[in-house]
């Protein structure tokens, strides 16, 4: 009796499933026919912001080339200022995200609390790594290579 309802819910899904297939098929010709109308729109607006986004960071690529007199240490620069900029917030999510292991989940459940301090740990140590590193960079190629 269990294996002929169960087969019965299985045709019955199987069918609904390719009727939904069907009206989705017919709908999606439709659709199709105004999202590329609407992306022409879409792709011109996002080509010329594109373009302003690469401009402007070759022109601070730029900046830190001639700054350091080099292609490769004003490369470095810029990626390390990047990434000084972005470990800031992602850091904090990271932190907190540990301290709700740590404070929250961690008053039931022992081996999470010891886990949510592994993450703070391991989320300051890479923020002040993130910050300290771009100025040590500048103090080692600004101060010893003159």
């Amino acid at each position: 009796m269990k294996k002929l309802i169960a087969s019965m819910v299985l045709i019955f899904t199987l069918v609904m499933t390719a009727n939904v297939g069907q009206i989705s098929a017919t709908n999606a010709t439709v659709k199709n026919d105004l999202s590329v109308a609407n992306s022409n729109v879409i792709d011109q607006d996002t080509e010329g912001e594109l373009k302003q986004i690469k401009e402007k960071s070759t022109k601070e690529v730029q900046d830190y080339v001639e700054k350091y007199g080099s292609d490769t240490y004003g490369l470095t620069a810029y990626i390390l200022d990047k990434v000084r900029i972005y470990s800031i917030p992602l850091c904090f999510i990271g932190i907190a995200v540990g301290a709700i292991y740590q404070y929250i989940i961690g008053i039931r459940k022992l081996d999470v609390q010891d886990r949510g301090f592994g993450v703070v740990i391991a989320f300051v140590t890479l923020l002040i790594i993130c910050q300290v590193l771009p100025l040590i960079f500048a103090i080692v190629v600004k101060g010893w290579r003159g």
